[in-house]
């Protein structure tokens, strides 16, 4: 039996396992969640080195043991440079693999969409050239993983009535994860949020696109907008994750400052 496999992954995490050895923890392109130790890597002259950073692509070589992987050998594929001097790209960057690390599952079905996002999320962070471009490929991150993981949010009709929405202000409510009318928002929801219908707009405009492709929403997007619309994702993705999020108080400490 062969126990010696190769895979693209992206580093999400790494633990300490002894004075020189690490667990790190991937998300890979044909096996999902993958954890694997990196022997020696904490020495000045291990082999696998800086490859072992956090937000490092790497095409890796690991041998599957019998409780665990041991990476032999790793070549960066992108180490996202230009994200690891600008503090709003290492914040977002890390949700971004945060998100990826609670959804993801090993042996995951969907591992190579959710590799192929996440990447082109951390390269269009990376690549960005101020604030709102950072914030507009998190918010595509964000609608397009919860459409893979199953948990896409309804737009066009009221989630109560099933009525169509058109021009008109109505609610989001993370609970039933879409938009109800204001007719029936009125009468129940603790959690609804107003939502004017250019935002929805908005929203419906980012699923849709690509990371290089720029709608009129998005060319008119400002700070203040995108810092609403990460949120309200925010808080949505965290009511369906199976896990509790550490990165997003750093963020929400942030965006108080």
């Amino acid at each position: 039996m062969q126990n010696n496999f190769i895979t693209d992954a992206i580093n999400l995490k790494s633990y300490n396992l002894s004075e020189s050895d690490k667990i790190i923890v991937m998300y890979s392109k044909d096996r999902g969640l993958i954890r694997g130790v990196a022997k020696g890597v904490k020495k000045p002259k291990s082999k696998l080195g800086a490859r072992m950073d956090l937000l490092v692509a790497n095409t890796v070589m690991l041998h599957q043991g019998k409780n665990m992987a041991t990476i032999c050998q790793a070549e960066a594929l992108n180490t996202f440079s230009k994200t690891r001097t600008d503090l709003d790209k290492i914040f977002y960057s890390m949700y971004v693999t945060e998100v990826v690390h609670n959804f993801g599952l090993e042996d995951d079905p969907g591992s190579k969409d959710v590799y192929a996002l996440l990447y082109k999320a951390l390269e269009s962070i990376s690549a960005a050239d101020n604030k709102v471009e950072i914030m507009l490929a998190v918010i595509k991150f964000q609608l397009k993983m919860m459409i893979i993981s199953g948990f896409s949010i309804e737009f066009d009709s009221c989630l109560c009535c099933h009525k169509d929405i058109d021009d008109e202000s109505m609610f989001f409510v993370r609970s039933m994860g879409g938009v109800v009318c204001s007719h029936c928002a009125s009468k129940i929801f603790s959690d609804k949020k107003q939502m004017p219908y250019k935002l929805r707009d908005f929203f419906k405009q980012m699923s849709e696109n690509d990371f290089e492709t720029k709608g009129f929403y998005e060319q008119k997007a400002s700070d203040k907008v995108c810092e609403v619309c990460f949120n309200v994702l925010k808080e949505y993705i965290e009511t369906k994750s199976p896990k509790h999020f550490k990165s997003t108080n750093i963020i929400d400490e942030k965006l108080c400052l």
